[in-house]
């Protein structure tokens, strides 16, 4: 009985803990949803043979829910590997916003996975750029469409 009650007693001790991080992380607010576009940006998808690294998103669909789960996979070429710390991501809007420090806890090597990335109802124009070990570059964009 005392191991129960002291288990019971630990669980509603880290309970506030864990409930926090089992909520949704804003990728992006819905004040920097309503920032005008930037004029004639598209999202450009890459083609030719390149040595950089190389960005691909992990689409579940072509439209997604908030919360949701942002996914991208890195892959390096040649021997290289993927430098975490030069991985950026902005959020294309007039003026950009650098979404980097908000997805800094879930860049790793292999690429970003965010489980439960809470976003705006809308379009997102989204570029990330990174380089490899060897300082080449890459870089992609693409659209989250968040349907309501």
């Amino acid at each position: 009985m005392k191991t129960l009650l002291s288990g019971l007693l630990a669980s509603i001790a880290l309970a506030p803990m864990v409930g926090p991080a089992l909520a949704g992380q804003v990728l992006i607010t819905e004040d920097e949803a309503k920032l005008p576009p930037p004029k004639g940006a598209v999202a450009a998808d890459r083609r030719g043979i390149l040595r950089g690294p190389k960005i691909q998103v992990v689409a579940v669909g072509d439209t997604v829910h908030s919360p949701t789960r942002l996914q991208l996979k890195f892959e390096s070429f040649g021997g290289t590997k993927i430098d975490p710390d030069s991985v950026k991501v902005t959020y294309l809007r007039t003026p950009n916003v650098d979404l980097t420090p908000r997805l800094k806890p879930y860049i790793q090597p292999g690429g970003i996975d965010m489980p439960d990335a809470e976003l705006p109802q809308g379009e997102h124009l989204v570029r990330v750029d990174l380089k490899d070990s060897d300082g080449r570059p890459g870089t992609t964009s693409f659209v989250l469409k968040v349907s309501p």
